[in-house]
């Protein structure tokens, strides 16, 4: 196999790790009220099922992405596989909630370390330019298909085989996962210095988990609550220390000129605001159309079909769009579009899918795949090799915080309305809040991404004699 061909193999390897990952995220979502029954949850207990693996996701995805530089990507993504696999059997055979919400934690954890590693692999092996944009364009299709097409996945494994199921199907691709992985992808790291920084490790950890935790208790305990506000400022607090850390740290975790990239910034900015606008607007919409159109679970998922179609191939018209315009402007673009997306469900008739749900789906899923493409382009751009995992690391962490502020924000404005003015206020309030923030993301984009100012250079002075 010469090494252009082995590359497109090492990345559709890698990509259905990638697909494996998004999907978890999100599938449980059309199997929680089974959940809820079969493991005697109460009091919205069940939504931890779906906030464990963010937390454990979001809290170590920084860590993960530096340890695959440091200690090895191969290694990192091989280790993370291997407990993704261990922690899906155990979800799946969950006998009590505390035993399922336990094993969801862990499989977050796996994710953060198999995502970063994946997708530094990929960074490291496809040169910067058109050939990279290519393979992460496919990247991101992959990555916005398993992201919406948990609804058409779930829906119908929750009605047929059972919850358990949507677990199960890990295990094969985890097994083949494990068995391909070394012989196709060769060993690689970012760092000749292998050093780590534990202070770094540990304040970073602790800031995004407790953020995470604050945000995912939102809709259970509310915006003012003693627990909300305490897990706040605990992450706030940790990621002052943080800072500080790192701006004197010999060997940093996250070195702080990272972030002075406007690209990388705005990229992640792009991504974090595409994340909380499709998951609010999905998890919003699941409920619409089974208690408001009276969808079932197994026609919802087939219904929402259209997101993941249009998600593919909203990745792939950015991908040659970017041959031609900047990032700049196909990435406001795309987020519109989402906008556009998220207002359509509750305004548009709902009486028939083609003129009620599906132009919301569609508009929805192609300005993620395009939005997904242009915020990773721009966030992976000029990345050197030694911080291919970390940039990769913040990139997939801004997709997975912004999924779990979305559901907290869309699932807040939807109970906070509906107690007042009734079901459908309720729903629409949370379509309004996911499109505000497509729109917040789309100045953003506009903003952050400028290009660099060119530096005028003087002309040589003349000396006469």
């Amino acid at each position: 196999m010469d090494a252009d061909a082995r590359r497109w193999t090492v990345l559709g390897l890698l990509c259905a790790a990638n697909f494996m990952v998004i999907l978890d995220s999100q599938i449980v979502l059309l199997a929680l009220p089974s959940i809820e029954r079969d493991l005697g949850f109460t009091g919205g207990g069940a939504q931890w099922v779906l906030s464990a693996y963010l937390l454990g996701f979001g809290g170590l995805l920084l860590l993960g992405g530096r340890m695959a530089d440091l200690a090895g990507r191969r290694r990192t993504f091989l280790a993370g596989t291997a407990l993704f696999l261990v922690a899906s059997l155990l979800c799946g055979s969950a006998w009590s909630g505390g035993m399922l919400v336990a094993a969801r934690v862990a499989q977050g954890v796996s994710a953060a370390l198999m995502a970063p590693s994946a997708l530094s692999i990929v960074v490291a092996a496809f040169p910067e330019g058109p050939e990279r944009n290519r393979a992460i364009a496919v990247w991101a299709s992959v990555g916005g298909f398993g992201a919406t097409a948990a609804l058409l996945i779930g829906g119908p494994l929750t009605d047929g085989p059972g919850w358990r199921s949507i677990f199960f199907l890990n295990v094969p691709v985890a097994v083949l996962l494990l068995a391909l992985g070394p012989v196709l992808l060769e060993e690689s790291r970012g760092a000749a210095r292998r050093a780590y920084d534990p202070v770094g490790a540990l304040t970073v950890t602790l800031a995004v988990s407790a953020a995470v935790y604050g945000v995912v208790r939102i809709p259970e305990a509310g915006w003012a609550s003693a627990w909300t506000a305490g897990a706040l400022a605990v992450a706030v607090a940790a990621g002052a220390v943080f800072v500080l850390a790192e701006s004197r740290s010999a060997a940093p975790l996250v070195p702080l000129r990272t972030f002075r990239s406007r690209r990388l910034t705005g990229g992640n900015a792009v991504t974090l605001a595409a994340a909380m606008a499709v998951v609010g607007t999905s998890l919003a919409m699941s409920r619409y159309a089974q208690g408001v159109l009276g969808y079932s679970p197994l026609a919802f998922g087939f219904a929402a079909a259209a997101l993941p179609v249009a998600a593919v191939a909203g990745s792939f018209a950015a991908q040659a769009a970017l041959r031609r315009i900047t990032v700049r402007a196909v990435a406001p673009l795309s987020l519109a579009l989402m906008a556009a997306g998220c207002l359509a469900p509750a305004r548009l008739p709902a009486g028939g899918y083609a003129t009620g749900l599906l132009p919301g789906l569609a508009l929805l899923g192609f300005g993620l795949g395009a939005s997904g493409v242009a915020g990773s382009v721009a966030a992976l751009a000029g990345a050197a090799d030694g911080d291919a995992g970390l940039a990769s690391g913040i990139n997939t962490a801004a997709f997975q915080l912004g999924g779990a502020v979305g559901a907290a924000v869309a699932t807040t404005a939807l109970l906070s309305w509906t107690d007042g003015t009734g079901p459908a206020a309720g729903y629409r309030a949370a379509f309004d809040v996911s499109a505000g923030i497509a729109l917040a993301g789309a100045v953003a984009a506009v903003a952050l991404l400028k290009a660099p100012a060119r530096r005028r250079v003087p002309e040589p002075v003349k000396v006469t004699t």
